[in-house]
């Protein structure tokens, strides 16, 4: 959720495989590390340290060990060009950053190489991919809704929303269609329409101000856009529902909790017609059968341990929920013996009940069990489920605190099976970094550090072994897929 300061003018432009050799030929492969520190909330193997890593050293249970990585390439390669969210498809990472995206080819994950990068500004470039398609999210106000275009002052916003690339060609993608969307983009969810002729794109935006152009108060809603899959530029905002109506305007805010002004992430399970949003100072459950009228059907708030709802997981059966708590907006350190353990953290929640009559009841809080410095922003971030049959496994992102696997099989008490981190990144200052986002996906770990660039990471588990016969075409984080055998 950061906001930076305006950077320069920039043209569309597609660096492909040959102009970037020399840096995928500098790719990193770490081994893993021998030290794994214990704890009474973690069942994990290895020998304890003492005390947490220093500057870039890398610290994890030893059934975690990175594979790979790739920096960030140039002109992304400065404290300033954050790297965000990851899609996926066939053999590419699509890996968003704060001045673009690039894509990977991960064919070998040992030896991921980059097919191209597209130089297009616009915080913070949220990705997700469907077919032929890429989506990328703009929050911050723009001269215009070209990759050349300028920041501009909030009371001045002309342009800012969604952007819609054609990359049949992986090595050159196209830049197709923008659609402006109200307060912007901060992050969408990718919907597939019941008939498959098109998908719709969850907008959700806050930070509604009278000063701001384009993003009057008040702000409860999300934007949604449909998007015919054989004539993109169609593309249009077909609703605009207020998801708080019946709740006076959500969460007024107060002792430590945000006040609701609009949605910051939406997780939606397709297959059962359900979606979970991680509304700031709310955590709603949607019905989505009609796509272009979801319904709330049940919402919860927490007003002593969590400041900023600010994603969700479903497990596979659908009958749990997994809310983030963005303690800090993820550049704080939250990771330190003075926050609690039940602060920016998970929260789980099991959904009872049935139609209407679901609800979300509150069974614990997970927090990774390692205490980071006073100079590594840590905080719940962004995560997905492990396919393992018969059991709620995920991966999670928890910015420099690293990558942790944890179960929530027994929502009561979860437990972390593993963790992977390489310490902070100064001694002297704090420089936002670390995990913004760690996935699975067809048997790797997947992760975008904001500073290092792509890491690819190998899991040695043998209660995690059944996820190795899932494999997927497609995989969106955001827009849950079913898996069989799963709980």
């Amino acid at each position: 959720m950061f906001r930076f300061p305006p950077q320069g003018p920039r043209r569309l432009r597609i660096v492909g495989l040959g102009a970037l050799a020399l840096l995928v030929a500098s790719t990193a492969v770490a081994p893993a590390s021998s030290a794994s520190p214990a704890s009474s909330t973690t069942e994990q193997a290895g020998t304890a340290t003492a005390g947490p890593p220093g500057v870039d050293e890398i610290s994890s249970s030893s059934n975690l060990r990175q594979i790979a990585n790739v920096p960030k390439p140039g002109p992304f390669n400065t404290q300033a060009a954050l790297n965000s969210d990851l899609a996926f498809q066939d053999r590419y990472v699509f890996a968003g950053n704060y001045d673009g995206f690039v894509i990977y080819d991960v064919k070998n994950p040992a030896r991921p190489s980059i097919v191209s990068q597209v130089l297009c500004p616009g915080s913070q470039n949220d990705i997700t991919v469907y077919g032929d398609l890429l989506f990328l999210s703009t929050d911050s106000p723009r001269s215009d809704d070209s990759c050349s275009s300028t920041s501009v002052p909030s009371s001045q916003t002309v342009w800012e929303g969604i952007k819609i690339f054609d990359i049949k060609n992986k090595k050159a993608p196209r830049y197709i269609k923008s659609v402006q969307t109200a307060c912007g983009s901060h992050t969408h969810t990718l919907v597939p329409g019941k008939d498959r002729k098109a998908v719709y794109l969850y907008v959700s935006s806050y930070g509604p101000s009278s000063t701001y152009a384009g993003c009057p108060t008040p702000h409860d809603s999300i934007s949604i856009i449909k998007v015919p899959v054989k004539k993109p530029t169609q593309a249009a905002v077909v609703a605009v529902p207020d998801l708080f109506a019946a709740d006076n305007g959500g969460n007024p805010g107060g002792n430590g909790s945000s006040t609701t002004s609009g949605c910051h992430d939406i997780t939606v399970f397709a297959s059962k017609d359900l979606a979970a949003g991680a509304c700031m100072g709310d955590g709603i459950l949607m019905d989505i059968r009609d796509r272009e009228k979801p319904r709330v059907i049940n919402r919860v708030r927490d007003t002593t341990n969590f400041a900023f709802w600010h994603s969700a997981t479903f497990n596979n059966a659908g009958t749990k929920v997994v809310f983030t708590d963005e303690l800090g907006g993820g550049s704080g350190a939250t990771c330190v013996e003075s926050v609690e353990p039940t602060r920016g953290a998970d929260a789980i929640y099991d959904i009872t009940g049935r139609g209407d009559g679901r609800e979300l009841v509150f069974r614990s809080y997970f927090k990774i069990p390692r205490l980071n410095t006073s100079l590594e922003n840590c905080v719940a971030h962004n995560g997905s489920l492990i396919p393992v049959l018969g059991r709620d496994i995920m991966v999670q992102a928890w910015y420099q605190g690293g990558i942790s696997v944890w179960d929530f099989t027994n929502s009561a008490r979860p437990v972390e099976l593993g963790y992977w981190e390489r310490g902070p990144l100064s001694e002297t200052e704090r420089i936002i970094g670390g995990s913004w986002s760690a996935y699975w996906y067809n048997g790797h770990i997947y992760s975008n550090d904001i500073q290092k660039g792509l890491d690819v990471l190998e899991v040695r588990d043998w209660r995690l072994w059944s996820a190795q016969l899932t494999k997927f075409k497609e995989f969106n984080p955001q827009t849950q897929p079913t898996y069989l055998g799963g709980r």
